[in-house]
């Protein structure tokens, strides 16, 4: 599976003929906003700055965490790739703050691929248990409008990824948001490695034991 980091909290993952976006961004996260050919995209939540739809070119099936402002059950197969949702809180006030969440479980090429999407709070035994094991974990670290950098550290944890990539955080283009930098992370985090804006993950080469793969924006 290719796997490619756009920025913020999107990525776009590629097996065999699919090209799944998940939670493209909108101009006003600062990035510049490609136009990406797509076959799925996966909205975790619906702010700006996760469910722009503009992003993605040609006619894409579009799967939404939340319906009506409640969560919708997601359990779908996609050219051979499963998708299915785990409901969960964009704070830690059952969504009184911030509202609710969706974390998108992808499986293909023998790869569950988790993303949490803006997360805000720790786990409990019943989510950790929904979502398993990932081989892949991309989570939010930046804080304020998710979990921090601290509390990252404690659903890795948890969840026991192979590889953990860190997202939603603060950077050049968002210096003024409220969040902090990848660096907190970094600094707890169990061999952290550069890797580019690109990568491709198999089965057979899945780290053992958490590694942490910071990926640079497209």
């Amino acid at each position: 599976m290719k796997i490619t980091y756009l920025g913020h909290a999107a990525f776009l993952l590629e097996t065999g003929g699919t090209r799944i976006l998940i939670d493209p961004y909108d101009e006003k996260v600062g990035y510049p906003v490609p136009r990406l050919e797509a076959s799925v995209v996966l909205v975790s939540h619906e702010h700006g700055d996760h469910n722009n739809l503009a992003m993605a070119a040609g006619h894409p099936r579009v799967i939404r965490g939340l319906t009506g402002g409640k969560w919708h059950s997601v359990k779908e197969t996609v050219d051979g790739a499963v998708v299915s949702s785990v409901p969960t809180y964009h704070d830690p006030a059952q969504g009184k703050e911030r509202g609710l969440n969706t974390v998108f479980i992808v499986e293909a090429e023998g790869l569950r691929v988790v993303h949490l999407g803006d997360l805000g709070h720790p786990l409990d035994d019943a989510t950790a248990e929904a979502i398993g094991r990932p081989d892949v974990l991309m989570v939010p670290v930046g804080g304020h409008y998710t979990i921090d950098a601290a509390q990252a550290h404690g659903v890795v944890a948890r969840l026991r990824p192979g590889v953990v990539i860190p997202m939603h955080y603060k950077t050049e283009v968002n210096a003024g948001w409220p969040i902090g930098t990848v660096d907190a992370f970094l600094a707890s985090a169990r061999t952290p490695r550069q890797v580019g804006h690109t990568v491709t993950v198999e089965k057979s080469a899945v780290p053992r034991e958490t590694e942490t793969w910071v990926m640079r924006r497209m």
